[in-house]
């Protein structure tokens, strides 16, 4: 399986990184090593010193595909949740001022924990899944798919065009505004509505 990482898809999330705000998706990829184990505490890298949280929701596609229609593409997934992504914000910083490819910034062992995942029939409307991030019981994110510049579907025919999806694939679908440092002994909790999805502990 790949995780595919949709960035720049909240509008204040792209103001606050000084970014322009996109006009298709921008995706990158993580390896199936960046998932945290369940109950595994995120062990802070040794390599960096500005590791930053990115709260997401995640989706799971359930089968193979490639030049999805949008029409069609709500049929390539039915499970929801949520995961962080981790990034090494220094390592960023310096790969893109020297205009090199920043994996090691954002695809590092253990950078992308993902919580339990729920059926999104479940919900009366996926355009409309609120989502947050408390950080030592203090709210940090809160985002809404109905918020997303790219909805899940445009997202899935996009990314298709160019990578064959297989089952069992994960999609970081973009954080909100509120991204910020991580620190040792954090205690992390994501929620999809009041329901808690993902805890771990920051080492």
């Amino acid at each position: 399986m790949k995780i595919i990482c949709i960035g720049r898809n909240y509008i204040a999330h792209a103001k606050e990184l000084n970014n322009p705000v996109p006009v298709q998706p921008v995706f990158f990829m993580k390896p199936d090593t960046a998932l945290l184990p369940p109950h595994n505490p995120f062990f802070y890298p040794a390599f960096s010193k500005d590791i930053h949280y990115e709260a997401e929701l995640v989706i799971k596609i359930n089968k193979n595909g490639r030049h999805i229609a949008e029409k069609f593409a709500h049929k390539y997934y039915d499970e929801i949740s949520v995961g962080i992504d981790f990034t090494a914000r220094d390592l960023q910083a310096s790969c893109k001022q020297k205009g090199l490819p920043w994996e090691i910034a954002k695809a590092f062992d253990f950078s992308a924990p993902v919580g339990n995942f729920l059926n999104i029939n479940d919900f009366e409307n996926k355009q409309n899944i609120p989502f947050s991030l408390k950080i030592n019981q203090e709210i940090r994110q809160e985002g809404n798919s109905k918020n997303m510049i790219f909805s899940f579907d445009q997202i899935i025919a996009y990314v298709s065009q160019f990578v064959t999806l297989r089952s069992g694939d994960l999609i970081f679908t973009g954080t909100p505004e509120g991204v910020g440092p991580t620190q040792i002994e954090d205690h992390f909790e994501v929620f999809v509505g009041t329901e808690k999805l993902l805890e771990f502990n920051v080492k």
